[in-house]
């Protein structure tokens, strides 16, 4: 077992909350944290407590960034014309969206 430690805001973050997901929701879910850049554990509080996720660009942030596209746009080419979108892959480029938007505003600053 690993030692006990304090959180940056120095807490302790003993209690455990789990729950079960589908397949696709557990898909999506992941698809956010990457594309947030947290640890899945800080992507699921703030979004639990109802907190804005905010996004630090980095290297990494772009890296995944990138590679969520990547997949975004293979997903597109497979799509015939006339067959609509699947639903979670337009949820998933709404956030890369709200990312990327979100990341502009912080470098205009």
């Amino acid at each position: 077992m690993s030692a006990k430690k304090k959180d940056n805001k120095n807490r302790w973050r003993n209690k455990t909350v789990a729950f079960r997901m589908s397949p696709e929701e557990a898909k999506k879910l992941d698809s956010y944290v990457r594309i947030s850049g947290l640890q899945k554990q800080e992507y699921l509080i703030h979004r639990a407590l109802q907190e804005e996720v905010t996004v630090r660009a980095s290297p990494r942030t772009y890296k995944m960034l990138r590679n969520e596209l990547e997949s975004v746009l293979k997903e597109l080419q497979r799509i015939e014309n006339k067959e609509a979108a699947d639903r979670d892959l337009l949820d998933v480029i709404r956030q890369i969206n709200r990312t990327l938007y979100g990341m502009k505003e912080d470098a205009d600053e």
